[in-house]
């Protein structure tokens, strides 16, 4: 696919409106986006535990439903995860805890908050070393009664900690999960995510999802992607994590310094 973009961006009573204008290889398609109704926002302005309103916390280890070979045990210990000078810190720590060799944590909107379609984004600095991998994304709000990948799943951003210059967006879903996911990578020139915040975002419609980084739209992924049943448009809930190691990433090594914080500005939800 073949992406490039307009992108107009106004400021409306301090929410954006965006209109991008998408050109797909020699078929000419316009996408017009306007979502300037904030639905939710968490600008994490009050120290302490992340807002009991928006998030719950996932305890444990991938035994516990989730996985990938991952090495952290997920805790809800302020050490891991707490909101501190205006920034949700979510910390990856080297230490045996309840049989695993670290702890991190992850968080979620599940049963608090859920969204069909809009523009969802988060402004995220990431952690730097091998076997780190902090992601923001997204996963059916029916995960309980139908199993994944039927669900759908939409990681809005995954990141490799030893590779600091290049982020990826990807969707999960029956025929086309795990290896055969529909994904694309954004690689920033002459800068890192681990020094710098960047926003990370897509704009999602009945049958498109647009991925962002800041304000560059690099990828469209459409019902014609999918090679199975398109499962986006029902409501979907919000996660933060950091993990450690796992199929994806690999261990950490020798290199991997520890403690390493995601640390992450807000997340706002426009429709």
């Amino acid at each position: 696919m073949n992406l490039k973009n307009i992108l107009n961006i106004k400021k409306i009573a301090g929410v954006s409106s965006l209109l991008f204008i998408l050109s797909c290889s020699t078929n000419e398609k316009q996408t017009v986006t306007t979502m300037n109704q904030l639905v939710m926002q968490d600008e994490f302005d009050t120290n302490g535990a992340p807002n009991s309103a928006l998030w719950v916390y996932n305890i444990g280890t991938g035994t516990n439903g989730w996985g990938n070979n991952e090495l952290e045990y997920y805790t809800d210990l302020p050490q891991n995860v707490k909101v501190q000078d205006g920034m949700l810190n979510i910390t990856a720590i080297k230490g045996a805890y309840n049989g695993s060799a670290y702890t991190s944590a992850r968080i979620s909107t599940k049963g608090k908050f859920q969204q069909k379609y809009g523009r969802v984004e988060a402004r995220i600095k990431m952690p730097w070393g091998k076997g780190l991998w902090p992601a923001f994304w997204m996963i059916g709000a029916n995960s309980d009664v139908v199993a994944w990948p039927q669900c759908g799943e939409i990681d809005i951003m995954e990141y490799l900690g030893n590779n600091p210059t290049t982020v990826f967006g990807t969707v999960h879903g029956p025929g086309y999960s795990g290896s055969n996911a529909i994904t694309k990578n954004y690689t920033l020139s002459n800068d890192r995510f681990d020094t710098d915040f960047h926003v990370f975002g897509i704009e999602w419609g009945e049958n498109y999802i647009n991925y962002y980084v800041d304000d560059v739209l690099y990828n469209q992924i459409t019902p014609a992607n999918a090679s199975g049943e398109w499962v986006f448009n029902q409501p979907f809930y919000i996660i933060l994590n950091l993990a450690v190691g796992g199929n994806l990433p690999g261990s950490p090594n020798t290199d991997t310094t520890f403690p390493q914080t995601m640390l992450v500005d807000y997340v706002r939800v426009y429709q």
